[in-house]
């Protein structure tokens, strides 16, 4: 959803924690979501939420978990699941800058990390396809605050990631780093962490950028997804098939250990 940075793109073609992959059946409204079967992030955690999407639903909510970016925050697209899948609704202008987003319910401790696996087929470079995940992120009225992770659904010369920072009304967002990312294939686990004010992005999980800001430390994490240029049809092609999130609290240990391995 970063303007300039895509329109280049278009154009032209460390603070960790041990993640593994533990059963988990708590959500932060103390609702359990049915055999969830995803990776769940334990040491040095408090709260925790973990999904893989069961459930038809548009938008998500699995029993009132979650929290829309259309149906709350008005100007944004809403994420909807098919069993094993969330995915989103919407195709974006560029601007408009209307990602799919949904972020989970409750009050969240500020360190967080989250972690999910993407689904990617049928890559195009000539669509913009995002996965995204969200740290520290709250959706009101015609407002979204928070911090977006971005990866492109792209394994070419045109893969590309971001950390953004989203400040309120539509189109109103800060990019505070870009990289080429490694590409993504199906299958691959992608991670995110802010500890104070530093925010780093993984793929299966190796860092691949970081950046440092304190405008926010509270909020939720969440996830999100941007299609341009594509069709409503492209939707499914990319999206998330699980989905972990997590408060970090006491030191962090080292680097991260992701429980999945990439297919």
């Amino acid at each position: 959803m970063r303007f300039p940075v895509r329109s280049f793109l278009l154009a032209s073609g460390l603070l960790c924690i041990v993640l593994l992959a533990v059963g988990c059946n708590s959500s932060p409204g103390g609702n359990p979501i049915a055999n969830p079967a995803t990776p769940s992030i334990k040491p040095h955690t408090q709260k925790s939420y973990s999904t893989n999407f069961p459930l038809t639903e548009n938008p998500i909510s699995e029993q009132g978990n979650w929290v829309n970016g259309g149906t709350v925050g008005l100007d944004w697209g809403n994420v909807q699941t098919s069993p094993g899948l969330a995915f989103g609704t919407v195709v974006s202008g560029g601007p408009p800058y209307n990602d799919s987003t949904a972020v989970l319910e409750g009050t969240w401790a500020s360190n967080q990390m989250a972690q999910a696996t993407v689904r990617t087929v049928n890559q195009n470079s000539a669509i913009f396809e995002e996965v995204q995940i969200r740290l520290r992120t709250t959706v009101t009225a015609h407002s979204i605050t928070g911090y977006e992770f971005y990866f492109q659904c792209t394994a070419d010369g045109s893969r590309h990631a971001q950390i953004v920072r989203w400040n309120g009304r539509l189109n109103n967002f800060t990019l505070l780093d870009d990289a080429m990312g490694p590409g993504l294939h199906n299958g691959d686990v992608i991670a995110a962490t802010v500890v104070g004010n530093t925010l780093t992005s993984y793929v299966n999980g190796v860092p691949i950028i970081q950046a440092t800001d304190s405008t926010y430390s509270r909020g939720s994490p969440g996830i999100g997804f941007y299609n341009q240029k594509g069709t409503i049809a492209n939707n499914s092609d990319f999206g998330l098939t699980n989905f972990s999130a997590a408060e970090i609290t006491g030191p962090s240990p080292g680097i991260p250990q992701f429980g999945i391995p990439p297919k």
